[in-house]
């Protein structure tokens, strides 16, 4: 049975309704959204270092030995990044990096540090170490574009490393990265335009597929190697006839299941990751061990065993208001066994 939500605006009556109709249509407000459950976080990391909006957007690294070990990278987008265990607890805090997205693959990690938010618009590229398993930076990579999101594809074609920087003025570069020890190569390999701003971005090696969240718009597929061009098509849009509430953000994969971070209505949807189709939406909500997860910007997700604690894998979002909605207080993120969500849709 759908669980309904809470409202950013205050409950009308029924015949406040009818005569605020033209005030709702004039200021655009998002439809109340209806999930068709929650779920409650088992971890809570420890909060980012700086107060207000600073936490965005987390990236799983997968320990190649050992699952259990693996990290997740957070972004504080006032000054740093912050790597954190399993259990929540911080390993290691890289200061100066104004990370607003952040993204793994193997041994690479990418951040896009936010011009917005103090930084350099630049692609900053690290090695972590999976003896110590903490953050080396190798190199920053100006792109054309002013980086704001990122997301990074392995291609299954070449196997070559490419990032996606994006941008609040809607334009989308692709950079092939070559990555040898310590040593950084880029080169720009395409340029568009996808409208109005964009920021959540996931690439998907298991099909060849781009998803880009244009923020106001909804969620478009390009095809993610080099030479795809500028062709796409709509996965899910907000307003009238989409599933989304404004802000489209954060977008993940994990399974045979796609994830996307509904930020107006403090919720997610799920889509079949093979055909695309739309299968429902869910909520995290306060539990024992932690509080829910509201105005969510990043997310991610793996289907990849992480040992006891996530036996059949994780979904982390981050969480805008750590437990103090409208607060100015130090955000965080949260974990979720992905199979209290996977097992229900």
């Amino acid at each position: 049975m759908p669980v309904t939500r809470k409202l950013r605006t205050p409950l009308l009556s029924a015949s406040a309704l009818a005569g605020a109709a033209a005030l709702v249509l004039q200021t655009a407000l998002p439809a109340q959204a209806a999930v068709d459950f929650d779920v409650t976080a088992t971890v809570e990391t420890a909060p980012v270092s700086h107060s207000g909006d600073a936490a965005d957007d987390p990236a799983i690294w997968v320990h190649p030995d050992d699952p259990a070990k693996s990290v997740v990278v957070g972004t504080d987008k006032k000054g740093a990044l912050e790597v954190y265990d399993l259990k929540g607890a911080r390993v290691q805090r890289i200061d100066g990096d104004h990370g607003n997205n952040v993204d793994v693959r193997g041994d690479v990690v990418v951040s896009a540090d936010d011009e917005a938010a103090g930084g350099d618009g630049a692609l900053h590229v690290y090695r972590i170490d999976p003896a110590t398993r903490r953050l080396k930076h190798l190199k920053d990579v100006p792109t054309e574009v002013t980086a704001h999101g990122v997301c990074l594809y392995r291609s299954p074609q070449s196997g070559k490393l490419y990032a996606y920087p994006n941008s609040t003025s809607g334009r989308v570069e692709q950079w092939e990265l070559a990555v040898s020890g310590d040593s950084v190569t880029a080169t720009s390999v395409r340029l568009f335009d996808a409208g109005s701003a964009v920021e959540g971005c996931y690439a998907d090696e298991s099909n060849g597929k781009l998803y880009l969240g244009e923020e106001d718009v909804g969620v478009w597929v390009y095809g993610a190697e080099p030479g795809a061009g500028t062709a796409r098509t709509k996965l899910d849009s907000t307003g009238s006839g989409g599933h989304l509430t404004a802000d489209t953000e954060g977008i993940a994969a994990a399974g045979n299941r796609l994830f996307v971070s509904s930020q107006g209505s403090d919720d997610f949807t799920v889509y079949d990751r093979r055909s695309g189709a739309y299968l429902g939406r869910f909520g995290v909500a306060s539990g024992t061990a932690a509080d829910d997860c509201e105005d969510t910007d990043g997310i991610d997700a793996t289907a990849t065993a992480l040992g006891s604690a996530f036996p059949k894998g994780v979904f982390i979002c981050q969480d805008g208001s750590n437990g103090v909605p409208g607060s100015s207080g130090n955000q965080n993120f949260k974990f979720v066994p992905l199979e209290r969500i996977t097992d229900r849709v």
